[in-house]
């Protein structure tokens, strides 16, 4: 026997004069905006997280506009149709090859993890070719080492994800880099990893031809609450404490700010003003260590980023993160990775 199915008929009321009047004034000055063509140039191992925290603002922008305001293109740095890995393993196929695109009034380079070094000069050459043609130039993730490797970066603020900062600077010390989520200077339009793009992109759409109004309104539909351009990268243990405990932050500020020169515990309880007593507690009462402990972890932690990421000889590592002693070094680094330092990187740059 066939399944019966039942038809519903439902009227919807009309919207009244007072709510169209209120959706006409909340809409005001979103719908005469200018067509603006955006390409995102996916690299292999790119960002995901960063490609959608990007896109998913302009799509829902255009929505809310009623038409495409903002035309996004998904650029591949290959052949046409080649796909493109993520870094967590997903596939994408960009809707047109590097070689063969058109004109775009921005581009944004959603950078892998990690940065290749090698096989990269096409992508400079065309970096470069958008920057003469006086196309906006965006890095998203790791993206912004890429416009400092084409030099259109010089002169400008940028920033990048903090585990890559060291790269950075290494390579282009006469780079101004900030530890901010995001950067918007003149016509480069920088940001670090992680859902950072959706700052960016909530103030991109709040600058002309978007509007301050459009952009609340992305950021309502996208459950999120808005990041200024003054906000900083959490990084280390202060991710762990949250608003609670504005002195505990503050000494852990103060022990990633004095790395290669240490401070004594002391010393930072007198620059939070506390005891030295009373800091004891709150770090065994917050992370089960003291102090002392959490310094050294915090000293390791940038120790391997550097590592990792520079190409650094180890004593000048070890110079770098405060310690003394080549030899205590490599055993703090050995207790506190089970690896020791020279054997951590090689596994690191084999899994490249």
């Amino acid at each position: 026997m066939m399944p019966a199915f039942i038809t519903l008929s439902l009227e919807l009321p009309m919207p009244s004069d007072d709510a169209r009047s209120k959706a006409k004034h909340a809409n005001a000055g979103m719908h005469d905006l200018r067509v603006v063509r955006i390409g995102f140039l996916l690299l292999d191992n790119f960002s995901l997280i960063a490609l959608g925290t990007a896109v998913d603002p302009l799509r829902i922008a255009n929505m809310l506009v009623e038409r495409t305001v903002y035309e996004y293109t998904l650029i591949g740095a290959n052949g046409n149709g080649d796909v493109v890995r993520s870094s967590d393993g997903i596939r994408v196929i960009p809707d047109v090859a590097m070689a063969e695109s058109g004109a775009f009034d921005a581009v944004f380079v959603v950078g892998p993890n990690p940065i290749p070094r090698k096989g990269i000069g096409a992508i400079m050459d065309w970096l470069r070719l958008q920057a003469r043609r006086g196309t906006a130039l965006g890095g998203l993730d790791t993206g912004s080492y890429f416009l400092a490797r084409a030099g259109l970066l010089n002169g400008y603020r940028c920033t990048i994800h903090w585990e890559d900062q060291d790269t950075l600077l290494e390579q282009f010390p006469k780079l101004t880099v900030s530890n901010r989520l995001y950067e918007v200077d003149r016509d480069r339009y920088t940001c670090s990893g992680g859902v950072a793009p959706l700052d960016l992109m909530v103030h991109l759409l709040a600058l002309p031809p978007g509007s301050p109004t459009l952009a609340a309104r992305v950021l309502e539909l996208l459950v999120a609450e808005r990041r200024g351009h003054e906000e900083r990268q959490v990084t280390s243990l202060r991710q762990y404490i949250g608003d609670a405990h504005a002195k505990l932050d503050e000494a852990l500020q103060v022990m990633e700010s004095n790395i290669e020169e240490t401070l004594s515990i002391a010393e930072i309880a007198v620059f939070v003003k506390v005891s030295q007593r009373q800091l004891e507690r709150w770090f065994h009462e917050r992370f089960g260590k003291t102090p002392a402990q959490a310094y050294v972890e915090i000293r390791l932690l940038r120790a391997r980023q550097l590592l990792y990421r520079t190409a650094r000889t180890l004593e000048d590592v070890c110079a770098r993160t405060g310690f003394t002693s080549l030899t205590h070094f490599s055993t703090r680094y050995k207790a506190q990775f089970g690896i020791s330092p020279i054997a951590d990187r090689r596994r690191y740059q084999k899994a490249l």
